[in-house]
Formats: structure tokens, sequence, C-alpha cells
């Protein structure tokens, strides 16, 4: 079976930088073990970089969220702790200027991944956006999102999210 784990914005903003919340941390080891045991299997592994420029406050969502997050190049933008380092040269890494990304729909298309695991931040706004990408790149493979490996700052938010990808979206939700 053709596997991909995609690692959905686990960067340093979203952990201990600007957007940080407490519990972020927590996933690093969960993640970078999940990362060694897809490399040991010899499956793909992906990322995504949430990606603004210096104009992110001018844009649609900066005047949303009138947060500056994941600046590119900056540290903030960069892949956290042990996920960081477990990145190598040959994983793909999609930059996405938005919570969904139609670049990693156009790069799932034809690849041929029977399951998608999904991992990282924030299961209500990126994780979920991206998990719906997946399903709708590849509608007969399985989307999977492990419950231990992703969070968000409102733990309510965060269930309810839970709830709807495995309830209505046909996404199974693992390890809850």
């Amino acid at each position: 079976m053709k596997k991909l784990l995609l690692i959905i914005d686990y960067q340093k903003d979203f952990v201990d930088g600007t957007l940080g919340f407490p519990g972020a941390e927590m996933l690093d080891g969960p993640i970078a073990q999940k990362i060694a045991a897809y490399r040991a299997s010899g499956d793909d592994i992906a990322f995504t970089l949430d990606t603004h420029g210096e104009d992110y406050l001018l844009t649609q969502e900066g005047r949303k969220l009138p947060v500056a997050h994941c600046l590119r190049k900056t540290p903030g933008w960069t892949l956290y702790g042990q996920v960081g380092r477990a990145r190598q040269p040959k994983d793909t890494v999609i930059e996405k200027p938005a919570f969904p990304s139609q670049e990693l729909g156009l790069w799932l298309q034809g690849r041929g991944y029977e399951q998608v695991e999904l991992v990282g931040l924030v299961s209500y706004i990126c994780v979920i956006s991206n998990a719906v990408i997946a399903k709708a790149a590849l509608p007969e493979a399985e989307i999977l999102v492990d419950a231990r490996c992703t969070a968000g700052p409102d733990p309510q938010l965060h269930e309810n999210a839970l709830d709807v990808m495995e309830n209505a979206l046909q996404i199974t939700v693992t390890n809850r």
C-alpha cells in the first residue's frame, strides 16, 4: 500500500511563537516518532509550511487575523524541534499562503497514494482544510488524522473539528 505522512504547519510560530499555545510542543515527540516509523517502512513524507510575506497584515487573512506569523525565511516560519530536524532534502515541502493548499491537491493527484495521514497544527484550521483537499484529490484513498498528533488553542473547537472529520467528512480519526 502506497502511504504518505503529511505534516501540516508544525512551525515555530504555531508552537512557541506569535500564535503558539500551551501543549503544542507536546506533539513534537509523537510526530517525530511517526516520521521515523514512516521512513522505516519506506513510505513518503511531505510537509506544508504556512508562508506569508511582509505584506501579511494587508491581506484578507491578515485583516481578519492581525498577528504577523510564519513570515517567509524568519525563525517562526521554520519547522519546530525534532520534527524540523527529521525533515530530509528528499521530502516534499509545500509552501501555502492560505489555510488550505490547492498546490497540495494538485501534487497529490496521480501519485497513487492509498492512504494519507495528516498530523500537525491547527486541527480546526489548516489540518481540517488540507484533509478536505486530500479527500478531494484522492477520493478513493483513506484519509486519516491522528488525534494525538494534532491540537489547537481552543479545546472545544479541536474536538468539534475531530467530530466533523470523523462523522461528516469520512476521514478516519485515530487515537482519540
